[in-house]
């Protein structure tokens, strides 16, 4: 699978020589074991073994290498196949513990016996595990624990019956490890049975339970909590305290009849484990059991940071608060409360008990120089600083209020004679100026309406004037920046989606040009949209099947999706002076950014309709709806009623088809990309399905609402799509198109496990903690190693090292190239 990661241009034959040099160096520096053959990743062993237990490199004189290029050349082993070794009767940790790349093991038709307790602690990275053909009579799970399994063979291993391998048959049952498709059998004195139907009394997973589900306290507390671990056998029962800042005092064990309690006591509870998982783990030979306990300290507020604003830009002073609970936020100037205003207003964002953004001028002047001070406030406590904001040097000496108003210092004094002499110059001077106004607002109103291209300009699309054309704003990298001053409540559009901007620094400070031609969004009259039926509702408005009259030049009508704009004072904020107007911009910026985005694999807009309320968009109409409706509809689980009768569906989604459909998306995606556009919202709800198996990428506003389950509500309106987010999404807001790729990574799980919704075992704070920790989902049972390999390369802890879409379009091309997409399933 790697030769697919290695750019085209490069010729084969350098690569080749590459390796062979590489090999040469191997083998300069390791001997390969006895009976083996080796390559740079590889060791294969299918011989007698002369007695030796594990395939170790010898060591020849290295002279002057150190010991991190031979750690080096262990790590690079990704694969060990031992076969027909007898020697080999123990694995121990020191066996393998010098290859912590370990992808894949197999030790087969051996005389393996016994595996250590901690055999693999130092091979994270193993995903295969083959132990075929040997004699072991018990296995432990705990082998496996820390391990993310794909697969574990043990064909024609013969157990002994009993409760040690009660956890092989629930990994059958459940489907784990591809256990499901092996035919396993265990010993029962001399009879020999199926795993599957061992009967062991007795002996079962652990129950656990805790006496809080969530804990408030303030910092400082002292506070008890008990878990209790039952069950046969009895559990061994710990909390895990990791990084844990508050005192941890003792843990008391108390044993009852089939229950196993323990107590865990915090002392001095501290601010830095707010929102801290205590988590309780009960262990027996079946398994593991957990509970959870969100701790949630209370803490008066401090200010981390209040920044002088920056001298290029000169409009924002930043500033960074902590507090549970959220902390309220007043900003003075020379002792005045700064009431909010169309001119300073404050933008943040809140992230866990961080408070992060900037106190923002609209075009400040030396009138706004001065002394800042930040209040933050809750019922424990109160904060305050101050920092100095300096905009523009003042262009003579004066002294002004917090309005504006200049107070002169300078007094002149006049004879009356000069005083009389100068009112009569300025009345003068006033009335010719009234007289040039009139005459200019005379050939403005007569000449102005049009253009000499008889154009009208862009208040046509406010008015409602029958124009088939308006220009709107330029669009800078997926987030809208207005070329005028009154762009109105700051907002990007995510897919086709509104919600408030965090501003990322990789797209948004690369600059725009506002000199670049108007985009021009057609318009549609209102008489020829006729609403058919309803297809859903969202946030900001519902979405219609409607046949639309006169919007193409070869059909008289055709179907299309009209999404509607809800009753702006309900949308947007009462504070705003205009809600409408704000509303009416914000629908002007939207419909400007989708008329510019114009490709295949993007569902397609058509125009607006703003002649009278509500407001109306026009997208084709996708025959199938959104993509994981489609998905789970064509599943192995799906079922359709007849006569009120449940009967399989025909109609399951083949490989060649689901590489299909990836392949369209990335292909959307490297438009997107190529548009520089963030799309942050990335999942298979927020694509189309039409004839032909035809998807494209699109959102209608509605799937915070229909899938509300796949977002994770922050504060009181943000809701975030964590379990597509990548770790520096979830953690710093960060998106760019390297997050997408990482959304794109879960989209193939999607349509690989039909539709399910990622982590779907596990809640939200459960899901953020997995997915920080650096764990990835499991490969999907019908999901090939090549397109798990992608999603690997998607999910890249750093945001550089993941697969770029343009590579990823390309393998997945290749992959369905070879087998033809039958299309038949949407007949």
């Amino acid at each position: 699978m790697d030769s697919f990661f290695i750019p085209q241009r490069i010729c084969w034959w350098r690569v080749l020589f590459l390796l062979s040099i590489f090999q040469d160096y191997l083998s300069n520096m390791l001997d390969c074991p006895p009976t083996c053959s080796c390559s740079p990743t590889e060791i294969y062993c299918n011989k007698s073994d002369n007695g030796i237990s594990f395939p170790l490199f010898s060591l020849q004189d290295t002279g002057n290498n150190g010991n991190n290029s031979i750690e080096d050349l262990f790590k690079n082993i990704t694969s060990i196949h031992i076969e027909n070794w007898t020697g080999l009767q123990t694995l121990k940790e020191v066996d393998i513990e010098l290859y912590t790349g370990l992808q894949r093991l197999t030790i087969m038709n051996g005389n393996l016996r016994v595996i250590q307790a901690r055999a693999f602690s130092k091979n994270p990275h193993l995903r295969y595990i083959n132990l075929s053909k040997n004699p072991l009579t018990t296995l432990s799970w705990q082998l496996f624990q820390n391990l993310q399994l794909s697969e574990l063979r043990l064909e024609d291993v013969v157990f002994e019956c009993g409760c040690d391998i009660r956890w092989i048959q629930l990994w059958q049952q459940r489907g784990e490890a591809g256990l499901h498709n092996q035919l396993l059998f265990c010993t029962n004195g001399a009879a020999r049975i199926p795993l599957q139907t061992m009967n062991i009394s007795l002996c079962d997973l652990p129950d656990i339970s805790v006496t809080h589900s969530n804990l408030t306290v303030i910092e400082g507390d002292r506070v008890t909590v008990t878990c209790n671990g039952s069950g046969y056998p009895l559990p061994e029962v710990d909390w895990t305290v990791n990084d844990l800042h508050s005192i941890n005092t003792h843990q008391s064990n108390v044993y009852w009849p089939k229950v196993h309690s323990i107590n865990l006591t915090l002392v001095n509870v501290s601010r830095d484990d707010n929102f801290y998982m205590l988590t309780c783990i009960a262990e027996n030979k079946v398994g593991m059991a957990n509970a959870s306990i969100q701790l949630t300290v209370y803490f008066p507020p401090t200010i981390l940071k209040l920044d002088e604003p920056e001298r290029r830009h000169e409009t924002c002073i930043e500033f960074t608060v902590r507090g549970n609970p959220q902390p309220t936020l007043r900003w003075f100037y020379r002792d005045k409360l700064i009431p909010p205003s169309d001119y300073i207003r404050t933008d943040m964002d809140t992230y866990q008990d961080y408070l992060e953004g900037c106190l923002n001028f609209k075009n400040p002047t030396h009138h706004n120089n001065g002394n800042y001070t930040l209040e933050a406030s809750n019922f424990l406590g109160v904060a305050t600083k101050t920092v100095y904001g300096h905009f523009l040097n003042a262009p003579f000496s004066e002294d002004y209020d917090y309005n504006g108003t200049p107070t002169p210092t300078i007094t002149v004094t006049h004879r009356p004679e000069e005083d009389t002499f100068g009112v009569s110059i300025a009345v003068g001077l006033a009335g010719f100026a009234c007289v040039l106004l009139v005459v200019l607002f005379v050939l403005i109103n007569k000449y102005g309406r049009r253009s000499k291209f008889g154009m009208k300009g862009p208040v046509a699309v406010i008015s409602g004037e029958e124009d088939s054309a308006s220009p709107l704003h330029h669009v800078n990298h997926g987030i809208i920046t207005p070329c005028t001053l009154d762009a109105g409540p700051d907002a990007v559009v995510i897919g086709m989606t509104r919600i408030p901007v965090i501003e990322n620094p990789q797209y948004f400070r690369h600059g725009h040009n506002c000199n670049k031609p108007a985009t021009y969004v057609q318009h549609i009259k209102r008489r020829d949209i006729i609403l058919k039926r309803e297809l859903g509702e969202g946030a900001f408005g519902k979405v219609f099947l409607a046949e639309c009259y006169n919007l193409s030049p070869t059909k008289d009508k055709m179907l299309v999706a009209v999404k509607t704009l809800k009753d702006p004072t309900l949308v947007f904020s009462q504070t705003l002076k205009d809600p409408t107007l704000a509303a009416r911009k914000d629908f002007q910026r939207e419909a400007e950014l989708l008329t510019n985005l114009q490709h295949e694999h993007i569902v397609k807009f058509y125009g607006v309709c703003v002649d009278g309320d509500p407001l109306i968009m026009v997208f084709e109409y996708m025959k199938h709806g959104d993509l994981n409706k489609f998905l789970r509809a064509h599943g192995p689980d799906a079922m359709i009623l007849v006569d009120g009768q449940p009967l399989q569906t025909n109609g399951e989604l083949g490989l060649s088809q689901m590489l299909h459909i990836a392949t369209q998306i990335a292909a959307g995606m490297m438009y997107l990309a190529s548009q520089h556009f963030v799309h942050r919202d990335l999942a298979t709800r927020n694509c189309l399905v039409g004839n032909g198996l035809l998807v494209k990428i699109g959102d209608f506003g509605m799937s915070r609402d229909i899938y509300s389950t796949d977002y994770y509500r922050v504060g009181g309106h943000t809701m975030l799509p964590i379990r597509w987010m990548p770790p520096e999404s979830i953690m710093y807001r960060k998106f760019t198109t390297e997050s997408d790729v990482w959304s794109f990574g879960v989209i193939l799980w999607e349509i690989f496990t039909y539709g399910k919704q990622p982590w779907f075992q596990l809640a939200n704070n459960e899901v953020i903690e997995c997915i920080t920790q650096g764990r990835v989902l499991e490969r999907p049972r019908v999901c090939p190693k090549e397109v798990y390999d992608i999603m690997l390369g998607c999910w890249q802890r750093e945001p550089q090292q993941r697969l770029n879409i343009k590579d990823i379009q390309k393998i997945l091309y290749a992959l369905g190239k070879a087998t033809p997409v039958y299309l038949d399933i949407l007949g």
